[in-house]
C-alpha cells in the first residue's frame, strides 16, 4: 500500500481507503463489517470513511466496534455532518447547534475521543459560511476533530470558506470529497482539481466504480444482492443506460488485455491523478476488497497511449 499526503497537510492516508456508505447496516452485518475492516487494515489501509447519516448511525456503531482492538493512532477515521439525523428544524444542516450535537453523537457511536477528518457533507445555504468555519475551527481547538473539509461543494463555495478562514486567521478546509469516476468526471476535473492544486486541498473521492456499474456486473442484468437490487438504491437502475453499458463493455476488453479486472482499471485511472489523496472504495466480500486494493499495482500499466484509448472509449473528456 502506498500513502499520500492529504493535500498539503502533514497527514498521510492510504491511497485506497475503505468506506461504510450503503454497505454497513444494510448489506453487511456487524461481524462481516468488522472482518472486512480488519482485512483492509492488515493490507495497509489506514483511512476508513464514515458519516453520521450512513445507516442512520449504524455504520458508525459497526466501525466503532470493529476498531476497538486496532491501534487508534494508526487509523484515520472520518465522519460527516449535514443530513437530517435528529428531530426538529435544527436536526440537519451546518448550524453550530447541529454540528456540535452531531459530532458528539458520532464520537459516542464510534467510541473514540476524536475523528481525524470531519466533512461538511453538503453546503448549507441556510447557515452563514462564517458560522461554519468558526465552528470547525473550534472543534479542532477542542481536539474533537483534527482536520475539516467539505463534500460535494462547488469551487466557489470552497473558495469562500478559505477566504473567511484567511480573513479571521482560522483553519481552512484541508480536503474535499467529491464523487469522481470514469463516468462522472466533468465537475471534478474542470472545477475542483484546479482549485485543489491552487489551495493545497486533498481529494478523497467516492463512488469510483459509479455505483458498481464500472465493474461490469450489470452488463447482463441486475444480480441479486447487488446495490441496484436494494430498495434504497433502486435509483441506480436509472443509470444503467445502453450507452453506459456499451462503454463498460469496451472498458472490459481493455482491462482483459491488461490482465486486470474492470474495477482495478477504474480505480487505477483515478489514482493516476496527483490531486487525489485517496480513493474510497466499498466492499461486501473479501474478494471484492482484495480486488479493489489490487488497483494500486495497475497504475504503472496506464501508458499515455492506453490513456488515449480509454479517452476514446469514454468520450467525455471535459473541455480544457
Amino acid at each position: 500500500m502506498h500513502y499520500r499526503r492529504l493535500g498539503r497537510s502533514g497527514l498521510k492516508v492510504s491511497e485506497i481507503s475503505y468506506g461504510a456508505w450503503v454497505t454497513f447496516g444494510s448489506q453487511l452485518d456487524e461481524d462481516t463489517a468488522s472482518d472486512l475492516i480488519h482485512a483492509a487494515y492488515d493490507q495497509g489501509v489506514n483511512y476508513f470513511d464514515n458519516a453520521d447519516a450512513y445507516g442512520n448511525g449504524t455504520a458508525e456503531i459497526f466501525m466503532g466496534s470493529a476498531i476497538k482492538d486496532l491501534p487508534r493512532e494508526a487509523l484515520v477515521i472520518s465522519s460527516k455532518v449535514f443530513w437530517p439525523t435528529m428531530p426538529g428544524p435544527n436536526g440537519r444542516g451546518l448550524s453550530r447547534k447541529h454540528v456540535m450535537e452531531s459530532i458528539h453523537a458520532s464520537l459516542k457511536r464510534l467510541d473514540t475521543d476524536y475523528v481525524d477528518l470531519y466533512f461538511c457533507h453538503r453546503y448549507d445555504p441556510d447557515t452563514p459560511i462564517e458560522e461554519v468555519v468558526f465552528t470547525m475551527n473550534n472543534l479542532i481547538q477542542q481536539g474533537k476533530i483534527l482536520y475539516w473539509g467539505t463534500s460535494e461543494w462547488t469551487a466557489a463555495q470552497i473558495s469562500q470558506a478559505f477566504g473567511v478562514a484567511r480573513q479571521y486567521n482560522l483553519i481552512p478546509p484541508t480536503m474535499e470529497q467529491p464523487q469522481y469516476s470514469m463516468l462522472h468526471r466533468d465537475r471534478v476535473e474542470a472545477e475542483i482539481a484546479p482549485l485543489a492544486k491552487e489551495l493545497g486541498l486533498g481529494l478523497t473521492t467516492f463512488s469510483p466504480l459509479y455505483f458498481g456499474i464500472l465493474t461490469g456486473k450489470y452488463n447482463g442484468g441486475i444480480p441479486k444482492g447487488s446495490r441496484a437490487s436494494l430498495d434504497s438504491m433502486a435509483w441506480v437502475q436509472n443509470y444503467l443506460t445502453p450507452e453506459r453499458l456499451d462503454i463498460v463493455q469496451d472498458l472490459g476488453l481493455i482491462a482483459a488485455d491488461l490482465g486486470i479486472t474492470q474495477a482495478q482499471l477504474a480505480i487505477a485511472w483515478l489514482l493516476r491523478r496527483k490531486e487525489v489523496s485517496s480513493v474510497i472504495t466499498g466492499a461486501t466480500r473479501l474478494k471484492q476488497l482484495e480486488d479493489n486494493l489490487g488497483a494500486a499495482d495497475a497504475i504503472e500499466l496506464l501508458s499515455d497511449d492506453l490513456l488515449d484509448e480509454i479517452e476514446t472509449v469514454l468520450g467525455n473528456e471535459p473541455d480544457s
